[in-house]
């Protein structure tokens, strides 16, 4: 049996793992990868005109599949095309695994056209970055990128694939990448203790980010906010991680100025925080921003974040789902029946609140909706008529 050199065997490796697509705007010493494509039709090369659209479609992929996303990119310039798109995919922890080109390993002295330090560009913006320097670590090199962007709190990776390097044979078998559980829970007695802090909250409130989506833990999470009758406040979110109707959601805390947040982050007795970290602001209030004797509990799997800013009273770093249903539980035990009237009554007041506000934007919006050029209510209405129809053309096809 033929050896099978490089650019073949990482195709195989990538169908191993689950992959179907690559997302990807190649370049010159990409063509053997390319050719190589034709020979497995279940992956789909998905070509861009830019690295930057590459990455960012990749993006909206990996964060719609929470799944690894190939992204395959030229050398130096495609490289640094790709840094701004690779900033925000980290922001988001979206677990992109990019593969760059370059003329091979042989050539690393000759600061040869199209040179650079590909390694320490696409550290920055990623979780980890490398450079293959043998064939035989090709697979090996490969899969722990695979891992390191699929492993909570996940994100970008960068892995440089020198074509010397593909143009060899390969004996590494291909293997399933092993991507670790974070299926992890909090010692029952801390989370006992958080819980009878939270009933006996006057003034519960609950602060999350993208890390409940990914972890699955929506329904959790909002049945611990209902149990509670907590607000429910979104700091760096992009994700679906509570239902924006619900009576309890709030909005979001903000992104530019630490003096616009503050009056909500300073609200609460007992502050729960989920997913996230407080507060991702461009100009953030450099002093504590919850109120002063008020109790903080975060809950992550991404311990960095934990306490990165601000004090907490108790971090957890675990599965937000498992913790949340475990919360939930929990409350449901403790909770006195005069606390959960209390927390029924905040359900009722919260709803109320929010009910009347929209209803007053709804108002504001109609008034200003010819008075205003390109009035932001009017065009989401409009675009939202358009979603509808190709929704209606889509389903008809």
């Amino acid at each position: 049996m033929a050896e099978k050199t490089g650019r073949f065997a990482i195709l195989e490796q990538l169908l191993a793992d689950g992959v179907e697509y690559i997302f990807g705007n190649p370049g010159t010493v990409e063509q053997g990868f390319l050719d190589a494509l034709g020979n497995y039709p279940d992956l789909k090369y998905i070509l861009t005109l830019q690295e930057t659209v590459a990455v960012m479609v990749a993006d909206g992929y990996a964060r719609a599949t929470k799944k690894p996303t190939i992204v395959q990119i030229h050398s130096t310039p495609g490289l640094g095309n790709s840094i701004g798109a690779l900033y925000q995919a980290k922001r988001g922890h979206s677990p992109l695994v990019v593969i760059g080109g370059d003329s091979g390993a042989k050539y690393q002295g000759m600061d040869a056209q199209m040179a650079g330090d590909l390694v320490a560009m696409a550290e920055p913006v990623t979780k980890w970055s490398t450079y293959v320097v043998d064939p035989g670590s090709l697979l090996r090199v490969l899969r722990r990128a695979i891992k390191i962007a699929a492993t909570p709190p996940m994100g970008p990776v960068y892995i440089c694939l020198p074509q010397d390097i593909l143009d060899c044979p390969v004996v590494e078998p291909v293997r399933p990448t092993s991507i670790p559980s974070t299926r992890t829970i909090p010692e029952d007695e801390a989370l006992t203790e958080v819980a009878q802090w939270l009933a006996e909250a006057q003034q519960p409130m609950i602060f999350i980010g993208d890390g409940v989506a990914y972890s699955g833990a929506q329904v959790e999470l909002t049945q611990v906010a209902e149990l509670l009758g907590a607000e429910v406040w979104e700091a760096d979110a992009g994700e679906l991680n509570v239902s924006q109707s619900h009576p309890l959601y709030q909005g979001a805390t903000g992104h530019m100025f630490g003096f616009q947040s503050r009056p909500t982050l300073a609200k609460g007795d007992v502050n729960l925080v989920c997913g996230t970290y407080i507060v991702p602001e461009v100009f953030p209030d450099l002093e504590d921003v919850f109120a002063p004797g008020s109790k903080v509990v975060h809950i992550d799997l991404n311990g960095y974040e934990i306490a990165k800013n601000h004090p907490v009273d108790v971090g957890f770093v675990s599965d937000p789902k498992m913790t949340l249903a475990r919360l939930a539980t929990l409350l449901e035990e403790i909770m006195t029946a005069e606390q959960r009237a209390a927390a029924q009554a905040r359900v009722t007041q919260i709803g109320s609140t929010k009910a009347t506000k929209i209803e007053a934007a709804k108002v504001q919006d109609l008034t200003l909706k010819d008075a205003v050029p390109l009035y932001f209510a009017t065009f989401m209405s409009e675009f939202a008529n358009i979603c509808r129809r190709m929704q209606l053309f889509l389903m008809r096809r």
